[in-house]
């Protein structure tokens, strides 16, 4: 197959930032807790959300739960922004039950997730889920490839098997490698817009160049972050190698395995949040606690400041 560099703007960029499912102590769903968390994340000037990602703890909440945040997120964000939802079922079926359910409710695309649970070796079956989601429906999906996390590595190849699938129009790259950056680029070309998903490694893919960020910690410093991704695509490299040095400490949070938790406690320190989660995740406790504490601590105690932004019309 034949992929032809494109020279259109992409169907997606900039900073997506996947946002925290925001909850009470014992679990039940904080919606009002996201809407503010969504509000500060819009007026930084991203240019998208994802809700119910791996940072908001999909795989926590019931069927009912999911549709009701989407339902309810949308209205906050009533069109300033493209609303997406993460699709973590483990089950083709399901997988497409939620996707229309998700356009019924008027989200305008899916981040969509390998099967969760079933690790296959085998890339025929992982296509197969992605081209039987995408035929569903008329929504634009981001596909995320996670092989460190989930077990399934979806290669540049595979990619290229699957771009006569008009509605997969973006693909989110967390394979902790950078070199797939640029290996994308030269497999598929323009075909797909390219985000990172990786926090610690943003700068080092804008190098190569990417659309978009999925950004993590990010969601917790939401102005920062914003300023760093305009940095990087405005090629001031001196100037966002600084703000890099300075969160890349924070940045670091995001790729360990409870994630989740640090920035949860991330997002509660800077007042944007609070840090429960649902079982089987605990709060932090003890040495561990203290050591994250002090990163965050310091974060924000030598947080650059960064230019003000203008009001966002609603």
């Amino acid at each position: 197959m034949n992929i032809s560099k494109s020279s259109s703007k992409p169907f997606w960029q900039g900073v997506f930032p996947a946002i925290t499912t925001q909850m009470h102590r014992g679990g039940a769903l904080d919606l009002e807790g996201t809407a503010r968390h969504t509000e500060a994340l819009l007026a930084s000037g991203v240019t998208g959300i994802i809700y119910l990602g791996s940072l908001g703890e999909n795989q926590m909440l019931t069927a009912e739960e999911k549709r009701l945040v989407i339902r309810e997120m949308v209205d906050v964000v009533n069109g300033r922004a493209p609303v997406l939802s993460g699709v973590a079922e483990a089950a083709t079926a399901a997988a497409v039950s939620y996707v229309r359910d998700c356009e019924a409710l008027g989200a305008d695309g899916v981040m969509l997730m390998p099967p969760m649970i079933y690790k296959t070796p085998d890339a025929r079956e992982t296509l197969a889920h992605f081209r039987t989601v995408a035929k569903s429906t008329g929504l634009p999906i981001m596909i995320y490839n996670n092989p460190v996390s989930y077990g399934n590595d979806v290669t540049p190849e595979m990619f290229l098997k699957v771009a006569d699938v008009k509605n997969l129009v973006a693909l989110k790259e967390s394979s902790g490698n950078t070199r797939r950056i640029t290996d994308l680029h030269n497999t598929v070309g323009g075909r797909y817009a390219i985000f990172t998903g990786v926090d610690d490694l943003v700068l080092e893919s804008a190098v190569l160049g990417i659309d978009g960020w999925v950004a993590g910690t990010g969601i917790a410093f939401p102005e920062q972050n914003q300023y760093l991704w305009e940095l990087m695509q405005a090629g001031d490299w001196k100037t966002a190698a600084q703000i890099y040095r300075w969160f890349t400490p924070l940045l670091h949070l995001d790729t360990h395995v409870k994630f989740v938790q640090y920035v949860k406690l991330c997002a509660q320190e800077t007042g944007l949040g609070k840090e429960w989660t649902r079982a089987p995740r605990l709060p932090l406790s003890g040495a561990e606690r203290k050591n994250v504490l002090k990163i965050i601590r310091e974060g924000i105690a030598t947080a650059p400041t960064v230019p003000r932004r203008k009001a966002s019309r609603r």
